[in-house]
């Protein structure tokens, strides 16, 4: 009796600066394809490269920016393999799509990545590995690149005409959030959070946790975009970098200067001057 034939598992890699978003594809990935064995994580461009080399995955997830060696330089490097894989590039950047469209990617996507865009990513990486499969003895099909560059004037153009990006439209306000600590990913519902602020490339969340005491957890989402999904009759932006809900605010001084600063649960928090408007009459 023949055995049956058993069908090798689709391998891929990761490569991304940022630990965190690492973690987080890794985790996207096993719920929208739970088949796909990924076989690495690398943290910069040279480290990938070497990774690819050696065990020679079927699709490469790219970051644009890395150390070391960035996506498009190594999307150069891998095309001169005689069996490169299947790449698609991650960005916060929309230009940069034009360009890793000129190295054969197979697609991008945007941070922070929303798993509907990711299930339809995956998808067309399954239907490109399955006609690449029967297609022996000749050139593999190249991407689509016509048709994603329409994708990609749309989208620049959706994204100029309006607040927030087309990936992240929603006509409710947000009710939940997907944040982290540390390696660990937690869903906070935004009832529960009494302020939000701004860091170098990513976002605080601070919520009251047992004791009253604040909780931090981080979002990889701009300040900009988030506020466009806040209801903003609950949450105020009080100065660049914070964003309060305005039942949390325990009380509101007004310093020597004139400098008016909130408070929540113990922590002072700047209101700008163009903000203490929003608490006269309070």
């Amino acid at each position: 009796m023949n055995n049956p034939t058993v069908q090798p598992s689709v391998t891929a890699i990761i490569a991304d600066d940022e630990a965190l978003l690492r973690h987080h594809l890794d985790k996207s990935l096993a719920e929208v394809w739970p088949e796909l064995e990924i076989v690495s994580k690398a943290q910069n461009g040279l480290e990938a490269m070497q990774s690819i080399q050696q065990l020679k995955p079927d699709v490469a997830f790219l970051d644009i920016r890395m150390p070391e060696l960035d996506g498009i330089s190594l999307a150069k490097q891998l095309n001169k393999l005689d069996s490169p894989p299947l790449i698609v590039f991650i960005t916060a950047y929309d230009e940069y799509a034009v360009k890793a469209f000129d190295h054969n990617a197979m697609d991008y996507l945007l941070k922070p990545i929303n798993e509907e865009r990711l299930l339809a990513t995956c998808q067309k990486v399954q239907a490109r590995l399955s006609s690449n499969q029967t297609q022996t003895g000749t050139t593999p099909e190249q991407p689509d690149i016509t048709a994603l560059m329409v994708q990609l004037q749309q989208l620049s153009q959706s994204t100029s005409q309006q607040t927030q990006p087309p990936y992240l439209s929603q006509k409710k306000y947000l009710t939940w959030l997907k944040a982290s600590v540390g390696e660990d990913i937690h869903l906070i519902a935004v009832d529960d959070v009494a302020y939000f602020k701004a860091e170098d490339k990513y976002v605080s969340i601070f919520k009251k946790g047992q004791g009253g005491s604040l909780e931090e957890y981080i979002l990889r989402v701009s300040l900009k975009e988030l506020i466009a999904q806040l209801n903003p009759d609950e949450f105020w932006q009080i100065h660049r970098s914070v964003v309060v809900k305005v039942s949390a605010i325990d009380k509101v001084k007004k310093g020597l200067s004139g400098q008016m600063s909130a408070y929540v649960s113990g922590e002072k928090l700047p209101i700008s001057r163009a903000s203490q408007a929003l608490f006269k009459g309070m």
